[in-house]
């Protein structure tokens, strides 16, 4: 029966004759046959382009079978390919030499053609079937190594649920007691500041909320990349923090909107990347902030790389390793944040066929950056 996998069979022996026959024999049979005279040439043929099987004979002069084989499952490339030994040596021993050296079965000469097809076509099948195992192991150990991390993602999750939303939240109850049990003993100043501080955290609460509700649905969401006006989506982002830039009164440089160059991506993931990037640089930045905004193309011009550069205090190696990673904080000292905002960056630039990243030194600053494909 022809062999519809045309696997590759290598044949050894220092035998013409041998050579020949069992060449015939499987080549009509469908298999890709190649021929070695020697185990010295039979390693190199290895080696350079291995086979599906090994046919082997153990008496050749110079290096034998047993040798051959020894070294081939020395090796880490060539220990799973299949050997079946092939020799006139009929005796016990000798075959338990040949398994004990790792062959997997033992044609003892003259071999019957019927015999040897058998054989090979029973090795080949589960030499098939052990690749399959192989490749199922290894997809059920990705599999794993998934769920292993989206577990430590949620257990993540349940602390931002439980720590960051509950400040903001009592905040808002707090004083929201207050001017439901006390209304009337406050005067139109106090009631002025109160509700600006609901106001502000609701504000907080809401931003995390849209965080989350990001993250998550940058896993799912099938969306199309287009090319995008960075420009304008950089001004909406201004009118979106107009309150924090109030508030923290920087000096922002960009650039003309003719300047911006043209890439491809899903506008509002953008538009939430530069969102953190720039409430990050108003927070974490120097007082008064000053944020400088450019983008310039990489090397061969297939990627766009954005940045937000800050007059911040820099960061040491350590914390740039780690500021990507989800519900991390970084400066707890001098803004109160969900840890959330980078991780959401890191994760919606990937979908987008970018990267993410930081270039700082302390006392120099920090520019935080992320690359698009070019339009």
């Amino acid at each position: 029966m022809p062999n519809p996998t045309g696997a590759s069979i290598l044949v050894v022996d220092d035998t013409p004759d041998n050579l020949r026959l069992l060449s015939q024999l499987l080549g009509t049979t469908g298999y890709k046959v190649r021929v070695a005279n020697s185990g010295a040439h039979a390693l190199e043929s290895v080696r350079t382009h291995p086979p599906d099987l090994i046919l082997l004979d153990i008496m050749m002069s110079g290096m034998n079978g047993y040798e051959v084989c020894q070294q081939l499952k020395a090796d880490a490339a060539t220990r799973d390919i299949p050997i079946i030994f092939i020799s006139a040596l009929d005796d016990t021993g000798d075959k338990v030499n040949a398994f004990t050296a790792g062959g997997v079965d033992y044609i003892t000469k003259p071999f019957r053609d019927r015999e040897v097809l058998a054989r090979v076509q029973t090795h080949l099948a589960l030499r098939d079937l052990q690749q399959q195992l192989q490749k199922a192991n290894r997809d059920l150990a990705r599999r794993v190594e998934e769920v292993e991390a989206r577990n430590a993602e949620l257990d993540a999750f349940a602390h931002t649920v439980a720590h960051d939303l509950k400040n903001p939240l009592g905040v808002v109850l707090g004083y929201a007691e207050l001017l439901q049990t006390n209304v009337s003993v406050w005067s139109p100043p106090q009631l002025e500041d109160i509700t600006a501080r609901i106001v502000k955290g609701a504000y907080r609460l809401n931003g995390i909320i849209e965080g989350l509700l990001i993250l998550a649905g940058a896993r799912r969401k099938i969306v199309d990349f287009m090319p995008l006006d960075m420009g304008g989506i950089v001004d909406e982002v201004q009118q979106r923090l107009s309150r924090m830039i109030e508030e923290y009164r920087p000096e922002i440089v960009t650039p003309a909107v003719a300047a911006w160059p043209v890439a491809l991506g899903y506008a509002p993931w953008v538009e939430e990347v530069w969102a953190n990037y720039l409430s990050n640089a108003l927070k974490y930045g120097g007082l008064p902030p000053r944020l400088e905004l450019g983008a310039d193309f990489l090397i061969g011009g297939q990627q766009v790389r954005f940045w937000v550069l800050d007059n911040g205090p820099g960061l040491s190696p350590e914390d740039q390793a780690r500021l990507f990673t989800p519900f991390t904080r970084i400066h707890t000292e001098r803004a109160e944040g969900h840890g959330l905002g980078l991780s959401i960056v890191q994760r919606i630039v990937e979908r987008q066929g970018g990267q993410a990243g930081v270039e700082s030194a302390l006392g120099q600053g920090s520019r935080f950056y992320f690359t698009l494909p070019a339009a």
